[in-house]
This record gives C-alpha cells, sequence and structure tokens, in this order.
C-alpha cells in the first residue's frame, strides 16, 4: 500500500519554482486574526499555460498536540490560457497565489500542498507561535 508521503516533493523554494512559499508572520496574538499568502513560483516564476500550470493550492493548520489538520484554504486555479480558439489563446490568466486569513488558539504548523499538472505535488510549511 503506498501513502501519500511519497507523492509529496518538497525543495528550497529560492531554487525550485514548485514550492509553494508562506507568507506568514512568525508569532500571531491569540484568537486574532491574521493573513497568509501563498505563492508557487516565488523566486523563479512558474509557468501558467495551459500546457504547465499550477492546477490549486491547498493550505492546511496543524494545531500542537492534536492529531489531524484543519483545512483552512482550496484555491482552483483554473485559468490557464485556454479559449475556445485553443490552447494559450485567452487573455484571462489565473496567478499561483492565493490569500487567506485564519485565527487560531494554539500554535501549531500550516502545510501547503500545491499541485503542478506535469511535475506533481510539492509541499512546505511554516510554524505559527501563538501569544
Amino acid at each position: 500500500m503506498s501513502q501519500m508521503k511519497e507523492y509529496l516533493q518538497e525543495a528550497d523554494w529560492k531554487r525550485e519554482k514548485h514550492v509553494p512559499v508562506i507568507d506568514a508572520p512568525d508569532a500571531v496574538k491569540k484568537s486574532e486574526p491574521f493573513k497568509v499568502t501563498v505563492a508557487v513560483g516565488k523566486e523563479i516564476a512558474h509557468p501558467n499555460t495551459t500546457a504547465h500550470h499550477i492546477a490549486w493550492i491547498a493550505s492546511y493548520f496543524i494545531p500542537d498536540g492534536e492529531k489531524f489538520p484543519y483545512l483552512i484554504s482550496r484555491s482552483e486555479l483554473s485559468s490557464h490560457g485556454a479559449s475556445a480558439q485553443g490552447p494559450d489563446t485567452s487573455t484571462v490568466y489565473t496567478a499561483s497565489e492565493t490569500v487567506f486569513c485564519m485565527r487560531s488558539e494554539k500554535p501549531g504548523t500550516i502545510l501547503v500542498v500545491s499541485c503542478c499538472n506535469i511535475h506533481g505535488l510539492w509541499e512546505s510549511s511554516k510554524k505559527i507561535e501563538v501569544k
């Protein structure tokens, strides 16, 4: 039986265009909302064409001491240049970025998974302290 972790790839986001980059504060106040931005291809732009694109970004939060992650945000990135005239003929493209706000009573870890239609699943994480 295979496990999901076998399919999740990770790397240094400064050298690899597929890694989701999490921009969030290192520490937040208990129960106070904070903003999180996730971008795929922050240092090296990821293509956004009909043939090669980021399809979705899913963000989870795993509070310290808890067993299961909470799905915080899922963004479907659906416009990659396709139109009725064919591939890469549209004037509408989505960017490989998503923004959401969240709050937590406990510290934990934001875990993000993104999907490249050619190169598969990529993950990254960021620890969040709660004061």
